[in-house]
């Protein structure tokens, strides 16, 4: 990978972290440990070592001893709790035991599993699925795979850290456009040599900010420039579309797009990723896709769930509904109490409240527990350089009287940190 192609958020940007000092391998943290320290010492809580000691439903947990709505979850449809999800998970462990012990390739291949990529094909309309044991090794197959060194990856600059990593695997040529930009993309296109493939990697939905990508525009640029197209939709299944595929599906454009990836862990409930794709070559990948061989396959009871989940989403069309309804009152309502919102209006079922600085963004993530709600604080590397954020995750079983309790706590928290007036 050229330096060009370093993604913008590298933990090296922001975290400090350069060569190692001497034989200790661990000297290159030092000035993210001693930031962390200095965070700490201030008598916050860490943002990222919370704990939940028990979790209620899917909207809410006990965290600290206290009763607590979550609204970073990614539990989008609210699916970890419905009854024949459950249901399906007991009856397989029973039936199968706890887990496979082997590889997709080897012993790791059960029913459920090839019930699960029925389940997959059948709601996305395609011939083949692929299930692997994460949506982040689902990434990393398919970019270190599809693509070899005389051949181009062209990537949204803000693309996900397993998009980057299965670049790195491989040995493409990467080439990085400008977030969402349909001009930039086509001219970084225009400008490839004639020779090589081309694989454009776009996501429906960018999980920081929760903007969507312009994916009629940008398919139809990928594809006059010969160029396959991989669709990300972690953040879009269940929730966008007339079946819930994801923006692809809502933009039009599913005939065009050559391989959809996706997750288990955002609208299904449970975890795992997935490959679905109509290509006649696709099954190859079985046999030298790294991530799908070289791993133990999910156990039983995930499949069992993830499959049951699945075929109630493509009929969920009052919890989409449902989901819009709560994303769209909670962008507006933290508007008009003054918050700076990524994004002009509700794109997603993410929200994120843009802050000027850590010790603002720590503070106002602590006073909101404290108050009764969990979110996600984000910073570099996660975000892009000088960004820190709350993310906010809305699920389809959020009530209406919990989007209006989530807008109180924030205006609270807002006036205790010295944030709103």
């Amino acid at each position: 990978m050229t330096e060009a192609a370093r993604a913008p958020n590298d933990p090296a940007d922001e975290t400090g972290v350069g060569p190692s000092q001497g034989g200790d391998l661990f000297s290159k943290f030092d000035a993210l440990i001693a930031e962390r320290e200095a965070l700490l010492d201030t008598g916050v809580r860490d943002p990222f070592g919370l704990v939940m000691e028990q979790v209620l439903s899917p909207t809410q947990a006990i965290i600290n001893g206290h009763e607590t709505i979550l609204l970073g979850t990614y539990n989008y449809m609210g699916m970890t709790f419905d009854p024949d999800v459950i249901q399906a998970g007991k009856d397989a462990l029973d039936a199968y035991g706890s887990g496979t012990t082997g590889s997709r390739v080897l012993n790791g291949t059960y029913q459920g599993h090839k019930e699960c990529e029925e389940a997959l094909k059948d709601f996305y309309g395609t011939r083949h699925a692929m299930v692997f044991s994460t949506g982040y090794q689902a990434n990393l197959g398919l970019m270190s795979t599809i693509a070899g060194k005389e051949d181009y990856i062209i990537l949204d600059a803000d693309s996900h850290a397993s998009i980057y990593d299965g670049c790195a695997l491989g040995n493409a040529q990467i080439v990085r456009f400008r977030h969402n930009s349909v001009e930039d993309l086509e001219k970084r296109l225009r400008r490839l040599p004639p020779e090589g493939g081309r694989l454009v990697v776009l996501e429906g939905v960018y999980s920081m900010l929760g903007d969507i990508a312009p994916l009629a525009d940008m398919v139809r640029v990928a594809k006059e420039a010969g160029a396959m197209v991989v669709v990300d939709e972690a953040h879009g299944m269940g929730f966008f579309g007339p079946n819930g595929r994801g923006v692809f599906e809502e933009a039009g454009v599913e005939d065009q797009v050559d391989f959809v990836v996706g997750t288990f862990s955002k609208s299904v409930g449970t975890v795992g990723g997935f490959i679905v794709s109509n290509h006649p070559k696709f099954e190859v990948l079985r046999l030298v896709c790294r991530p799908y061989v070289f791993t133990a396959s999910l156990p039983p009871s995930v499949v069992a769930t993830a499959a049951t989940s699945i075929r109630k989403l493509k009929y969920a069309g009052n919890k989409r509904a449902h989901l819009w309804e709560n994303s769209k009152r909670l962008h507006q309502g933290l508007r008009d109490l003054g918050f700076d919102i990524a994004t002009p209006e509700a794109q997603s079922a993410i929200i994120a409240v843009l802050l000027p600085d850590q010790d603002t963004t720590v503070r106002m993530w602590q006073a909101l527990l404290e108050a009764g709600v969990y979110v996600n604080m984000a910073r570099p590397p996660a975000t892009p350089a000088g960004m820190y954020l709350l993310r906010c995750s809305l699920c389809a079983e959020h009530t209406g009287e919990q989007v209006g309790q989530i807008l109180g706590m924030f205006e609270a928290a807002g006036k205790a940190t010295g944030y709103l007036p």
